[in-house]
């Protein structure tokens, strides 16, 4: 079952000039250390940050809040798979918003999806909640 949906779409150039005006102090307060490292080894460092702002802001609006209720953006990162796939990690309060909406007997799967195409970066977020899987020591015989 779905429980929420976010999307978001943003302008690298205006990331870019956040960077260049505000440097660290932006990055920490929007920034995990990890998703810093991995923007500032990259050739496109504004696209990176910004794929994230957006998949944050996504996030967010998924989580049916928006940056509100004492959200805060680190609370939410972003960081891949080997394949490159990337993956929603939520700590804080949005961990806490995450566990209150899904249902009993259920876990919470986040999926995110990152593109860009300057000088835009967009992001979407699903939330699912999945029945969890019975223990196979507990199922009767024969299933």
């Amino acid at each position: 079952m779905i429980l929420g949906v976010g999307t978001d779409l943003a302008n690298i150039e205006r990331i870019q000039r956040t960077l260049d005006r505000f440097g660290d102090r932006f990055r920490n307060r929007v920034f995990t250390e990890t998703e810093q490292k991995k923007a500032e080894r990259r050739r496109d460092v504004a696209g990176t940050y910004a794929k994230r702002w957006a998949a944050k802001e996504a996030c967010s609006k998924a989580l049916g809040t928006g940056l509100r209720m004492g959200i805060a953006w680190r609370d939410m990162a972003v960081t891949n798979l080997r394949t490159g796939q990337p993956v929603m990690h939520v700590t804080g309060w949005a961990a806490e918003r995450l566990r209150e909406m899904t249902p009993p007997a259920h876990e919470a799967v986040i999926h995110v999806t990152l593109t860009d195409d300057h000088p835009w970066a967009q992001a979407f977020v699903v939330i699912e909640a999945r029945p969890m899987t019975a223990n196979p020591e507990e199922l009767p015989a024969g299933t």
